[in-house]
């Protein structure tokens, strides 16, 4: 008999037929409204999630057999560690595997947003390019010889770093605390890099810590020449200020994969010129998802075969 393996998401068919060779492959579980799990799935022994997902208290106690939670991306602030780590149950995540894909997107994001691709490309479309005057568009400053500061250090906010070096940007970050491995220079405080920065990307982890730590405060010190781009979780970024800067030039514009409650994006988003938006999709790379789901897959293995894991977190 296969062990039964809930996913609370869906996933693509290739997957679930190669995971089908060697699991019982339940879900995916109604986002809104995940509970009650149904009966069939009571007995699954692995919940495969997302971090910006609720596994909290009640959604164990659904799953009496539950030994395992694998977060399939990078974030796992939806999982209650706490709980978990009090009935003995395993939690792991997709590590480093998708840092090279959404530092890819940042960089886009980044460029979209300081040099108004996406304005140029909704002009042109709309047959108003009609000149060839220089103020067909607005002069953008450019990137070379600019500041770009990173809230969050990890591994994917390293590799931007890198990508950002290639544009001739000088780089920054603040971070929990300073690397002693990276050549970029460290300041104390979110403000002090925002005051700094200017363009300034969000690549912290998703915490309750780091909740609206982007606030009309930061927004302020980075100014009305400077951009905003977030690749991280919504949940870092206070919208409400946010739309403000933006419809008020306190901030030049701002580039958005994420958003606070997805797939919901504020209607002020909407009618802004100066954002950029897409649909949380840095991480949607043949490269990234393939290395995520051989992160996965190697988990659920060592899992169920008693083997070490290959990314299990720390829960205590």
């Amino acid at each position: 008999m296969k062990p039964a393996i809930l996913f609370a998401m869906p996933i693509s068919q290739k997957l679930q037929d190669r995971l089908a060779e060697r699991y019982e492959v339940l879900g995916p579980l109604d986002r809104a409204n995940p509970l009650p799990i149904p009966e069939a799935a009571r007995g699954a022994r692995a919940l495969i999630t997302l971090g910006s997902l609720r596994t909290d208290k009640a959604m164990m106690d659904a799953l009496p057999d539950l030994g395992l939670i694998c977060c399939y991306g990078t974030g796992f602030e939806g999982v209650d560690r706490a709980e978990a780590a009090s009935r003995g149950i395993k939690m792991t995540h997709a590590g480093d595997s998708n840092a090279t894909s959404v530092a890819e997107f940042a960089m886009g994001l980044v460029i979209a947003t300081a040099r108004n691709l996406v304005r140029g490309d909704r002009m042109l479309r709309a047959g108003k390019w009609a000149s060839l005057s220089l103020e067909r568009v607005p002069i953008t400053p450019g990137l070379a010889g600019h500041k770009l500061g990173i809230y969050g250090m990890g591994s994917i906010g390293l590799k931007i770093a890198q990508r950002a070096a290639a544009f001739e940007m000088e780089i920054g970050y603040h971070n929990r605390s300073r690397r002693t491995d990276v050549p970029y220079g460290y300041h104390g405080s979110l403000m002090e890099l925002a005051a700094w920065s200017d363009v300034l990307v969000v690549a912290v982890r998703a915490s309750a810590e780091n909740r609206h730590a982007i606030n009309a405060e930061v927004l302020d010190a980075l100014g009305p020449n400077g951009f905003m781009v977030n690749i991280s979780r919504g949940i870092a970024v206070d919208e409400l200020a946010l739309c403000e800067a933006l419809e008020t030039n306190r901030i030049a514009g701002a580039g958005l994969d994420v958003y606070q409650n997805e797939p919901h994006v504020p209607e002020r988003f909407m009618a802004l010129e100066n954002v950029v938006l897409t649909p949380h999709m840095s991480a949607l790379s043949r490269t990234a998802q393939s290395a995520q789901q051989k992160v996965l897959i190697d988990n659920l293995d060592g899992f169920f075969s008693g083997r070490p894991l290959s990314s299990e977190m720390p829960l205590a």
